[in-house]
């Protein structure tokens, strides 16, 4: 049965208006009359009439508006003055039920091509907005007042049409677009609109009216959920955090609101609300204990924005932390998510797997969930603390990069002094930067957790008790004892009046002299116990290496030797980098028997791992130094004998006047052509490439042998790191020679076995080399010698890409994809070019 009798004489009326119109002619004086009746169906009157309009509404009022729309184009259509325009055709679509005239104006814009008819409901869109009819739309939805006639399907698209305005405007309008549409002033004034109606809601609560606030949760959760939720929130939440500061009918209806918003939609909500509000007590306010209520808002607040996500900054961990913390029922969630973090931060997978920032995440929201724990809940945790400080330390200082390690060092201080077990707490030596000083500021809870401008004036005697005056400050400074400043400056006085002397260029005397040949500076670092004699014999090593090659030749693997084997006994000053320059100094000079040497012990017995990593560093020095083109100021095969001769005087040489004539007048000469004035460097030959496979093979040959002291698959990751991305420089610096295609071909082998090592400085190493392959071998030998292994490459490469948990090693696997498709697209021209030229 209808609930809704037909009005038949408002039927009749509205036909006979619509028939009127479309018979119109221009200068029709029944054109006005038919546009006031249905004037008339829309006025505010009577209540004898209030049945009447509400048929209208109902029934007609979108018919109107859709005929209205049809005959924009009409001719009596434009023989309306602009007043009579405004008052009778854009009245009825600024008047009456709102959600039928934003969908009737949506579908219009829609469907009317460009022109003046489009422009018209585009500004009446504009009107309409600016009018509020928003805040009326919302608000009816409020009181419920959408009737029988409202289903799912009418609110879905309802939904639609006000979430996705921006997008449709824009795709009807293109660059005729109008500001109001676009997405920074239109979901701002939405939010408006939606505080409107809160509103409202809450004044009509107090009346003792009846609200709902589903459709309000509606939309702003499809707004949320559509990626706009900053735009929204950032206007709302301000408000909502005033007035809810001090009105209980506010929080009810913001709970209420966030209660009703769909499941699919809470995450986008919440995670915008708890990015806008500026402290825990706001974020409390606005939602309520719905962590408790709700699990879907459990497990975002208490999982997925603390382990799972990691973009947040540190005042997002604050607000959730803080907001779990401050009400008692919530705070048995707090000791669960402090369990959960602890079991995250001390996972050994966790450590070696997940991204830096992630794990730099979980410790931030560790060490405030530490910090917001009563004494008794840590009595309680102290066990499972302890447990987590001591594995969670081990697994952070044992991995290679040195953030996690400190990252670990200062959690493990914080949490030892948080617990003070037995009196002690750990202290390790670290140096500090802003990552640090933020983890450890992390322990203090912050005193003004937010700020909160209104309704909270101070008042002036209160700043004045607080704040001392400038006056008092200098008051006090001038009643403190002024003898020792004045005494000082006496001092200061006399010392002014003497002159310093220039001691810059002033050496300091030694008792001992160096030495002069190269065999007394072996003899002195391997029998002499005398630490200046050492420490001089260090500092003119390399120059008496590079200066007589012969005599080096003669020791230089004993010298290397006994340089690999010397510790700073003396506390000498750069000891290591002293050191290492000669042993480069030797490698470069007699490089084969020094190369060999230092390959071969690498997996030797009894090495430390700091000595392993010192042969790495000197011969990737050493294959640096002998790859650069050889300077005329310096010969490395110059004997002594011919760097004693005397200089020839200047009057012996005839020509010597001539060069000096020539060389001043080049040096004022101005040139005003541009181009290269010198001629260009002469090629010189490369003195790496002969000797590159005594540098790379040697260190190919045990890797797969473990020993005692030296396991390099297995726990001494670091040195398998170091050791790839030395065989990828070397690879690097052999670019054009003739053995690097065999290089390459090797190098690959090598890495393909430990492409998936756990830990990220291996990965990183993998990589570099396969870039360094990809860069030194020509693009015909990539594809004739390492076509088998080129297409196995290209998939791991783009796997790394995708889903490596480090950021590096994901940059440089894209690298790589790029310089192999350069290589393998250049190769394809080439053989395109010869094919045509044959």
């Amino acid at each position: 049965m209808d609930l809704h009798p037909p009005n038949t004489e408002l039927r009749l009326s509205v036909a006979q208006c619509f028939r009127t119109l479309a018979a119109a002619s221009t200068g029709d004086t029944d054109i006005i009359a038919a546009l006031q009746t249905l004037h008339s169906h829309l006025d505010e009157g009577a209540e004898s009439r209030s049945t009447a309009q509400s048929e209208f509404r109902r029934a007609h009022f979108t018919r109107t508006l859709q005929f209205l729309v049809s005959n924009i184009q009409a001719d009596w259509f434009h023989s309306l003055t602009a007043a009579q325009r405004t008052e009778l055709w854009d009245g009825l679509f600024l008047k009456g039920p709102p959600e039928q005239t934003l969908l009737v104006l949506m579908q219009g814009i829609g469907e009317l091509r460009a022109g003046t008819s489009l422009n018209h409901l585009v500004s009446i869109a504009e009107r309409f907005l600016h009018r509020g009819r928003l805040a009326d739309l919302l608000w009816s939805y409020c009181l419920g007042g959408a009737g029988p006639s409202d289903s799912h399907q009418l609110r879905e698209t309802l939904l639609g049409r006000i979430v996705a305005l921006p997008d449709l405007t824009a795709n009807k309008l293109h660059p005729n677009n109008k500001p109001l549409f676009l997405p920074q002033q239109y979901y701002p004034l939405l939010a408006t609109e939606m505080l409107t109606a809160l509103e409202r809601t809450c004044q009509a609560l107090k009346d003792g009216t009846d609200c709902s606030l589903t459709f309000v949760a509606q939309t702003l959760g499809k707004v949320c959920i559509q990626g706009h939720s900053g735009l929204v929130l950032a206007v709302m939440a301000p408000r909502l955090s005033v007035c809810t500061r001090s009105d209980m009918v506010w929080q009810r209806v913001c709970w209420k609101l966030l209660e009703n918003v769909p499941q699919l939609c809470v995450e986008s909500v919440l995670t915008g609300l708890v990015q806008a509000v500026t402290g825990p007590e706001a974020f409390g306010r606005i939602v309520g204990n719905l962590v408790l209520t709700n699990k879907k808002a459990q497990f975002v607040i208490t999982h997925k924005l603390l382990l799972l996500q990691y973009k947040y900054e540190t005042q997002v961990l604050r607000i959730i932390l803080g907001y779990l913390a401050a009400d008692r029922e919530r705070r048995p969630l707090l000791i669960q998510v402090l369990r959960s973090l602890s079991q995250a931060w001390a996972n050994p997978s966790a450590v070696k797997h997940t991204p830096l920032e992630q794990q730099l995440y979980v410790s931030k929201a560790l060490l405030l969930s530490v910090s917001l724990l009563k004494d008794s809940e840590l009595q309680e945790l102290r066990s499972d603390l302890l447990q987590c400080m001591l594995g969670g330390m081990q697994s952070h200082l044992d991995s290679s990069v040195v953030r996690i390690r400190r990252m670990g060092m200062v959690v493990g201080e914080c949490l030892s002094s948080r617990m003070n077990i037995s009196g002690t707490q750990l202290k390790f030596q670290y140096d500090q930067d802003e990552e640090t000083r933020e983890l450890l500021s992390l322990m203090t809870p912050s005193t003004a957790d937010e700020a909160e401008p209104l309704n909270r004036v101070d008042s002036p005697q209160e700043t004045s008790e607080t704040t001392p005056s400038p006056q008092k400050e200098s008051s006090q400074n001038k009643s403190e004892p002024q003898p020792s400043k004045t005494d000082q400056d006496s001092d200061l006085d006399s010392d002014d009046e003497l002159t310093p002397y220039d001691m810059s260029g002033d050496q300091e005397i030694s008792k001992a002299s160096p030495p002069r040949y190269l065999r007394d500076c072996l003899e002195i670092l391997i029998s002499s116990e005398d630490p200046e004699r050492v420490e001089l014999s260090l500092r003119v090593s390399e120059g008496l290496v590079r200066k007589n090659v012969f005599a080096t030749r003669e020791i230089s693997v004993q010298m290397t030797k006994v340089l690999l084997h010397m510790e700073d006994k003396y506390s000498i000053n750069s000891f290591l980098s002293l050191r290492q320059a000669t042993m480069v100094a030797l490698t470069v000079t007699d490089c084969i028997p020094v190369t060999q040497y230092l390959t071969t012990e690498f997996y030797s017995l009894n090495y430390s791992l700091r000595q392993r990593l010192d042969i790495l560093e000197v011969l990737a020095l050493a294959a640096q130094e002998l790859s650069k083109p050889i300077t005329e100021k310096k010969d490395p095969c110059m004997s002594i004998a011919a760097s004693t001769d005397l200089t020839p005087y200047p009057g012996d040489n005839p020509v010597h006047w001539r060069q000096e004539v020539e060389k001043r007048i080049q040096s004022k000469t101005r040139r005003l052509r541009k181009g290269a004035t010198q001629p260009p460097a002469k090629a010189t030959p490369n003195r790496y490439a002969p000797v590159a496979g005594h540098f790379f093979f040697p260190l190919l040959r045990n890797y797969d042998r473990p020993q005692v002291t030296f396991d390099l698959l297995g726990s001494d990751h670091l040195v398998l790191g170091r050791l790839i991305h030395t065989l990828g420089l070397f690879m690097h610096l052999a670019v054009n020679a003739p053995i690097a295609a065999q290089m390459g071909r090797a190098l690959l082998d090598f890495v393909w076995a430990v492409r998936y090592h756990v830990d990220q400085i291996v990965r990183r190493g993998v990589l570099f080399a396969v870039c360094s392959v990809f860069l030194s071998v020509n693009s015909q030998n990539l594809l004739v010698d390492l076509s088998d292994q080129l297409f196995e490459t290209r998939i791991w490469l783009a796997d790394v890409a995708e889903g490596d948990p480090d950021e590096d090693c994901r940059s440089l696997a894209v690298q790589s994809l790029v310089l192999l498709d350069k290589s393998l697209k250049k190769q394809l021209q080439d053989q395109q070019a010869l094919g045509l030229e044959s």
